[in-house]
């Protein structure tokens, strides 16, 4: 099949991490399936990643090693030169659940602007599965977000909503996500089945991107989250136990037995002193 046909193009970044390019290509390379194009961008790397796809260009659509400017701008190279209908962001060292799982599912890309699977996700601690909502709701993604290595995008998107936004360094996917189906109603599918799996190793599993995604928040959503928060206050303010605590406090006697209460329960759920709490 022409390359300009494909309904997939898979797309890998990498930065001075041959081990974990390895990892990944192989497991492309491995799939009994495929129908699909497959580009890499290396961020100009010196640990012999250039050397090892200049080896396996034979098998690879596209790849270039060449300073870039971060990861979005390097998915954002990737995203120009694809040709597929569908986009997949599977980077070095993330890899596909199985050798067949392309081959089992490569008939869901169709019609839907964003198809998302499960995804393992491997640390130190052991493996979990992260998946998301049949039915997505605005709180989703305000608290998480889909798994980027396991879910499809409709390359057309990215000409509706734009690249990624290459001024964040860790939330852009999250954002692209958020807008597309809760500015732009973009439609989507949720597949119970695990397609790849993903090594918190890398610097999304180590950075804190509270701000950044406040920032985003603020700027595309700031009415609708003004509403959000004052919803989960009332939320709290209706809960027994808050209702109950706030009624105690308001005699002064109730007041130092909270305060007991939760002194004791520092000390003893810390390694705080009392008298240090007592200060």
């Amino acid at each position: 099949m022409d390359i300009k046909n494909k309904k997939l193009t898979i797309i890998t970044i990498n930065l001075n991490n041959l081990q974990g390019l390895k990892r990944t290509i192989e497991g492309v390379f491995s799939q009994t399936w495929q129908e699909f194009e497959y580009i890499v961008i290396d961020g100009g790397s010196k640990d012999g990643s250039a050397e090892f796809l200049k080896n396996q260009s034979e098998n690879i659509d596209y790849w270039i090693s060449e300073p870039d400017k971060g990861v979005y701008n390097a998915m954002n190279k990737g995203i120009q030169k694809a040709k597929g209908e569908y986009l997949l962001f599977l980077n070095s060292g993330d890899h596909f659940y199985s050798s067949d799982v392309l081959k089992e599912n490569y008939n869901y890309f169709k019609d839907y602007d964003l198809v998302s699977f499960d995804l393992e996700m491997v640390d130190d601690n052991g493996k979990r599965i992260m998946s998301s909502p049949y039915n997505l709701k605005f709180s989703d993604l305000y608290k998480g977000t889909l798994p980027h290595p396991a879910t499809f995008i409709k390359k057309e998107l990215f000409k509706k909503i734009g690249l990624y936004d290459e001024k964040l360094k860790i939330v852009s996917d999250w954002k692209f996500f958020i807008i597309a189906l809760f500015k732009h109603n973009c439609s989507y599918l949720k597949i119970k089945k695990t397609l790849a799996v993903f090594y918190l190793d890398g610097i999304s599993s180590t950075m804190d991107f509270t701000s950044e995604r406040e920032q985003v928040l603020e700027e595309h959503f700031n009415g609708f989250i003004l509403d959000y928060k004052e919803l989960e206050e009332n939320r709290l303010y209706r809960n027994n136990r808050f209702i109950m605590l706030k009624e105690i406090e308001k005699s002064w006697f109730g007041k130092k037995i909270v305060s007991l209460f939760f002194r004791l329960y520092i000390v003893l759920f810390s390694n705080r002193k009392l008298k240090d709490i007592l200060k």
